[in-house]
């Protein structure tokens, strides 16, 4: 393992980024994104992710300087078209607009279009509890995942974020697949050796397997079985055909096999709790304060409690990676 400083973390990021010929605001935008998933332990969408993103580069699946367009699409309805680049940068562009829709409606949508997406959720739903809304967001991938009962991809990972914020405390954030694991976890998997817990995946044949090649080759399992099916169907509807954008099917056959990061769509949904409750907003947010002290109160966790307490520690600690990764993030330095 190889230990680094945040800031050695992020310059190296932003050293491969940029030096392949990412415009700025990319290189700041991406890394910066990298760097939260890696000082935040969750090391399947930290430094890692950067190999993908120059992958996609190579293929031709990315605009390296691609810049936003902002739409005022109705009154609570922002869209951003990316162009093609990647959907932080486009995330950007659009948050001061939903913000303002957010607090003037009590309740806003952002449709981001024709972006790749390659990261977690919850560092875009951070920015909207930090502004002290609640949030959603929504986005397919690429058809890797079979359906409950099925033994072909359609589904995507599917991810399903949610935060709420909360005065003096880390805001309440889950984000997860509606896959029974990342996509990235299984990579992982496979760039170690190590075999896959079972239930996690087929092969190509349909069967079950703790493979991680073959289960990359094959597909994934929803989590819950068929509740977690019927919620990926409801993020292929919400992110893809709601907003007009690609399914994880249509993203998965533009890739056309170039193993490049998914290209679709994203659906995030602000509301003010100062809009829906007026004078009456503390009292109300102060009862939530109370369930989530009965869920700690019993030696139960809150959702990314494990992200907050790796983030303080990457803080005075830094970060490891492993070396087989190290040496191939450098590899990828334009000198």
């Amino acid at each position: 393992m190889i230990r680094l400083t945040l800031e050695q973390a992020h310059q190296l990021a932003q050293d491969i980024l940029r030096s392949n010929g990412f415009s700025e605001p990319h290189v700041q935008a991406v890394s910066a994104t990298v760097l939260a998933g890696e000082r935040d332990g969750c090391a399947s969408h930290g430094l890692y992710r950067v190999l993908g993103c120059v992958r996609s580069l190579k293929a031709g699946k990315v605009v390296a300087d691609a810049q936003p367009e902002v739409f005022d699409q109705a009154p609570a309805i922002v869209r951003v078209d990316a162009h093609g680049g990647f959907s932080q940068l486009a995330f950007q562009a659009g948050l001061p607009v939903l913000l303002g829709k957010a607090r003037e409606a009590g309740i806003a949508a952002m449709a981001i279009n024709h972006c790749v997406h390659f990261s977690a959720l919850w560092v875009e739903i951070e920015a909207l509890t930090d502004a002290g809304l609640v949030a959603l967001a929504f986005t397919p991938s690429h058809a890797w995942v079979a359906p409950a009962g099925g033994s072909k991809p359609v589904f995507g990972t599917n991810p399903i974020a949610f935060g709420w914020p909360r005065a003096g405390h880390n805001p309440f954030i889950f984000d997860f697949a509606t896959s029974v694991i990342a996509r990235g976890d299984i990579e992982l998997h496979r760039r170690a050796g190590k075999p896959l817990p079972e239930g996690w995946g087929i092969d190509a044949q349909g069967q079950p397997s703790t493979d991680a090649a073959a289960v990359l080759q094959g597909a994934m399992h929803t989590f819950g079985g068929h509740k977690g099916s019927a919620l990926a169907a409801m993020v292929e509807l919400i992110a893809g055909p709601l907003i007009g954008d690609l399914t994880s099917a249509e993203s998965k056959a533009y890739d056309d096999g170039g193993d490049s990061s998914p290209y679709h769509g994203e659906l995030i949904i602000a509301l003010d709790p100062q809009r829906f409750l007026g004078a009456a907003a503390d009292e109300h947010l102060a009862r939530a304060e109370t369930l989530f002290e009965s869920i700690q109160g019993q030696g139960a966790r809150l959702p990314s409690q494990r992200r907050y307490e790796a983030r303080k520690r990457s803080a005075e600690e830094g970060v490891q990676i492993p070396q087989a990764l190290y040496d191939d993030l450098n590899a990828l330095i334009v000198r």
